[in-house]
């Protein structure tokens, strides 16, 4: 667990700051299984962005996702479809896609990826990886997922960890995909902070989210990833 606490803390670590927010797409994938539901996860090269963490398939934006798109979304639901294909080799049509979230990380970041986050089905395939960028895959379901990071055995950043506590509260992807169309997504801007228990991540809407301060009275709208367990925290 030491070695997973260290790891997290240098992914938020203030190195030289990076003026440069990269655009990019996360696809989580669903499909129905005995267990509920279950999505894709794709283990990371340990040398690359979020090296080392269990991850759903994504990547930047590129100029050809771009091509023709009249706004921001549409380049976006391309790229998700696109990496979907390229790390993992499944064929997601983008526009079997719903848009539940935007993740902007912490100013100071290492590296800075603004990314938008969709759930789809499953497509008819098989998954494929390349053993060069993603070492491995597996399908969860998102309950498990939490509790082997709780455990130790698999590392997620504090996205992944948010989207698969939201995908935990459905029985079967159409009750999942239902929620999603009629739900707006959820805009994260992240800010960091540390009390004696370890790294807090604060959202808009928390007490201590514009000073920083943990311990601020009031709402809370928080993760508390302390070294024993993760916590979301949506107090009033």
């Amino acid at each position: 667990m030491a070695e997973h606490a260290s790891r997290l803390e240098a992914w938020f670590r203030d190195n030289e700051p990076d003026e440069t927010i990269v655009p990019a797409a996360t696809v989580v994938v669903v499909r129905d299984a005995a267990g509920g539901v279950e999505t894709l996860m794709l283990h990371k090269n340990s040398k690359l962005a979020f090296g080392g963490m269990w991850v759903f398939p994504g990547g930047r934006i590129d100029a050809e996702d771009r091509e023709g798109a009249p706004d921001a979304e549409p380049a976006a639901r391309r790229a998700a479809a696109r990496e979907a294909m390229e790390e993992a080799g499944l064929p997601v049509v983008p526009e079997d896609l719903e848009w539940i979230a935007h993740w902007t990380p912490p100013a100071l970041a290492p590296r800075r990826f603004a990314t938008w986050f969709f759930v789809g089905p499953a497509p008819e395939g098989v998954v494929t990886i390349d053993g060069g960028e993603i070492h491995d895959s597996a399908w969860m379901r998102p309950r498990d997922a939490l509790d082997r990071r709780d455990a130790g055995e698999v590392e997620l950043a504090p996205p992944t960890w948010m989207t698969l506590h939201y995908l935990a509260q459905f029985g079967d992807v159409a009750t999942l995909m239902a929620d999603a169309r009629a739900r707006e997504p959820e805009v994260y801007e992240t800010v960091i902070a540390q009390d004696e228990d370890g790294l807090i991540a604060l959202w808009a809407g928390d007490a201590g989210y514009d000073t920083q301060d943990p311990a601020a009275p009031g709402p809370r709208h928080r993760l508390v990833m302390s070294r024993a367990a993760w916590t979301l925290d949506r107090s009033p």
